[in-house]
């Protein structure tokens, strides 16, 4: 998207002021430098966010930090699940960015703190949901946890913020070494049922899901996929009707063709 002098204006305004509002908060980034170019200040502005503490902040801060995540999002394409095209069995595959996805719930691959990656500028899904959600996410998942620490497979509810669904479901997958044990393979299969009985008991209609677990948590993406399908499949078998679209969100090209293979 090419824009406009004026527009160019206003986000590079927007986004110094919520630069320089961080800086002032955290005594670790009083000797970093505002680059010029406004890909460098995003680039540092999404850094900097990623490694703050979840605490209360301005609502003038929160304010021009809306505007901005929902410009950015908007630039990015926002794609209404409807546009994804499913057969009779409710279920899609789709590729692409979730945090464009405009639909009842998307389900978060997080760590067992909930507070996000704290990893600069990382690309994990965890990152990436929390650093288009804005900074209330952390700050409520901080308020949820307490300190304490969310079990493998279990789940918990959050607004989505500034993103275009409606929540996040937050789910921590189990981390592998090697060969996956029982246990591993039913706490995966526990992220997924358990994400469909909480969307099913707030009335969500339209859930997505990512590949949970497969990444740097090291499950075998064959056999995560696999149970994945089998999961979802023999819920949606004994719930029919409970949803009208589920929806499997991959963005390698491996994953979806092993999700195209499966299904």
């Amino acid at each position: 998207m090419i824009l406009s002098k004026l527009e160019r204006d206003d986000s590079i305004n927007n986004i110094d002021y919520l630069i320089q509002e961080l800086i002032k908060e955290d005594t670790r980034l009083a000797n970093i430098k505002i680059p010029s170019s406004l890909e460098e200040k995003k680039e540092l502005y999404r850094a900097i966010r990623n490694i703050r503490e979840p605490k209360p902040i301005s609502e003038e801060y929160l304010k021009i930090q809306d505007e901005y995540l929902q410009e950015e999002i908007k630039k990015k394409g926002i794609v209404n699940e409807e546009e994804i095209p499913f057969d009779k069995s409710i279920i899609s595959i789709w590729r692409g960015d979730i945090t464009t996805l405009k639909c009842d719930v998307v389900v978060n691959a997080c760590n067992k703190y909930l507070l996000g990656c704290f990893n600069p500028a990382h690309r994990c899904i965890d990152n990436t949901i929390h650093s288009f959600s804005g900074i209330e996410l952390r700050e409520e998942c901080n308020n949820i946890m307490k300190g304490r620490t969310l079990p493998n497979g279990k789940v918990v509810l959050t607004n989505a913020y500034n993103l275009p669904s409606k929540y996040i479901i937050q789910t921590v997958g189990p981390e592998v070494n090697g060969i996956p044990t029982e246990q591993d393979k039913e706490d995966l299969k526990n992220c997924y049922y358990n994400s469909l009985e909480l969307a099913k008991e707030k009335g969500l209609k339209s859930i997505a899901f990512p590949c949970i677990a497969t990444g740097l948590y090291g499950f075998p993406q064959d056999e995560a996929i696999e149970i994945a399908i089998k999961t979802i499949t023999n819920y949606i078998e004994e719930n029919i009707g409970i949803f009208k679209h589920i929806i499997f969100n991959v963005f390698k090209d491996e994953d979806l063709i092993i999700y195209k293979k499966n299904l």
